[in-house]
């Protein structure tokens, strides 16, 4: 594969500081899709597929003979946090922010396209920036889309910065990496009356009063068991902000969250039987939102990934414990490839995903699309430019 200079490092640099200004959150990033498929484009992408699933993009770079399709993915999604930072790239609209580093992640792919303006020996690499990460809404759109059938690769590899631990180190987990989580929803309806003859109403404050107990008390073990559970209240709303009147409505928003899919279904229909014990004559509606499974990476995956860091001379980070968080990219590995997330250092004193001042390193660029690229020469080969 071609080498980077430093004046594509320079490049890639001003570009993410680019996208880190102009943030588009789920489900609106057209703009910056419009901006990754001029870049694939001046890249000499073999193919490019636009508005997968929504504003995703995927292209493809042909190896010289047949072989194993790799996809490596990204996000383009921003987040609706708003920037608290004195940066000269700072965004440009105000309460949404790339705080969670998906900026940095499409350069560091877009950086592996430019390394493949020499081709892979075999098969094809497909770069695929994914829309609607941050909502678990977009991988499952690209799935869905009739067009995926050209896609589907044999092997899959992400990636997601990691504040806290050293620049540059490279986090291994084979098993279960991320949590599964979603949202849940829980719309109460009774019937309003005068705060001063309550009982001619119906009132969803007793309801929700023992659902606020009981659903955080679902949880179970700790991070890493089998068992593991997480019910976690999120928001509370009942009625209006009066002193005459008893309420009529209220809502409640829990996440609920666990090791694997199948802990999940049981952790669902937990807290399905609470709220239907504790609703009596209420009327009472449950919506999902935000549905992500859990990332379970692939052995023979992440050992490809571990053999290539090892030989790059990367640090390694092998996780006693998966994540907490959720990734949208147990998705993609759930439809068949072997897949593997990395967990990839940021800087210890970097601050936290999603934080108002958080931003994504660029020193961090030549480390990842040196991996990326490694992992692409493993499985593929390399042609001599």
């Amino acid at each position: 594969m071609q080498t980077l200079t430093p004046q594509h490092l320079v490049q890639l640099t001003a570009l993410r500081h680019e996208l880190h200004r102009t943030p588009e959150v789920s489900g609106e990033e057209s703009a910056t899709a419009q901006r990754i498929s001029a870049e694939l484009e001046a890249l000499g992408a073999d193919r490019i597929w636009r508005d997968l699933g929504g504003h995703g993009v995927a292209a493809e770079f042909k190896g010289a003979a047949p072989g194993p399709t790799v996809l490596l993915r990204c996000e383009l999604d921003g987040l609706p946090i708003r920037e608290l930072s004195d940066l000269p790239y700072k965004s440009l609209f105000d309460g949404k922010g790339h705080l969670c580093g998906h900026d940095g992640h499409m350069v560091s792919m877009l950086g592996v396209g430019m390394r493949l303006a020499t081709r892979p020996a075999t098969g094809r690499v497909i770069l695929l920036f994914q829309p609607a990460e941050e909502t678990g809404a977009g991988a499952k759109a690209v799935i869905a889309d009739h067009r995926w059938a050209e896609i589907r690769p044999d092997y899959a590899f992400a990636y997601h910065n990691v504040p806290g631990r050293p620049l540059g180190e490279i986090g291994l987990c084979a098993g279960p990496g991320n949590c599964a989580s979603r949202g849940m929803q829980i719309m109460f309806e009774g019937k309003s009356s005068h705060a001063a003859a309550p009982e001619d109403g119906l009132s969803p404050a007793s309801a929700m009063a023992a659902l606020m107990t009981s659903l955080p008390a679902l949880g179970s073990g700790q991070i890493g068991d089998d068992d593991f559970a997480l019910s976690t209240l999120t928001h509370a709303h009942l009625g209006e902000p009066t002193f005459g009147i008893a309420p009529a409505d209220g809502e409640l928003r829990v996440t609920l969250r666990t090791m694997s899919n199948a802990r999940m279904d049981t952790l669902i229909a937990d807290a399905l039987a609470e709220v239907a014990r504790s609703k009596g004559a209420l009327n009472v509606d449950v919506h999902w939102h935000d549905v992500f499974l859990s990332v379970v990476n692939d052995a023979d995956a992440t050992a490809i990934a571990r053999d290539v860091a090892l030989g790059l001379g990367h640090v390694i980070n092998e996780m006693a414990l998966p994540m907490r968080w959720s990734e949208d990219f147990g998705r993609i590995g759930d439809d068949g490839p072997k897949a593997a997330m990395l967990y990839i250092g940021a800087g210890e004193t970097q601050p936290q995903l999603h934080n108002p001042d958080y931003d994504f390193p660029d020193a961090l660029l030549p480390v990842v699309i040196e991996q990326f690229s490694g992992i692409v020469e493993r499985l593929l080969g390399a042609r001599k430019p």
